[in-house]
């Protein structure tokens, strides 16, 4: 089932993304799904640790990313959305320069609402 609410695209997430730590990571969308958002990062010396390993932050800010721009183009055209919380376990390490990891955003939690 499709679940965006707005027009989205990998062009309209690249053009969104534009001059942001998104960019200067490197972060690329590579696919828009009915209902997810792929992208990836590269493991080069802007997105490693001094051990050589991703780092772990990177990995979260490519998780936000996903998450954060399915929940915007998700939402009506007027609205607004922002991430609440974000937790991780790094499961296996990505090394090696010029790899990347990649990452997929699906919906989790659709029309829940916060409210202070």
């Amino acid at each position: 089932m499709r679940i965006w609410k707005q027009p989205i695209s990998i062009e309209l997430l690249a053009a969104a993304a534009a001059d942001t730590a998104i960019t200067h990571l490197g972060i690329e969308f590579l696919e828009v799904g009915d209902d997810f958002i792929r992208g990836r990062v590269p493991v080069d010396r802007r997105t490693v640790q001094p051990y050589g390993l991703l780092h772990g932050g990177v990995a979260l800010v490519l998780a936000e990313t996903l998450g954060s721009c399915g929940a915007a183009f998700a939402a009506p055209a007027g609205h607004r959305t922002v991430g609440l919380d974000i937790n991780a376990n790094h499961l296996e390490p990505v090394h090696g320069l010029n790899g990347a990891a990649q990452a997929l955003s699906r919906d989790g939690m659709q029309g829940a609402v916060r409210c202070p």
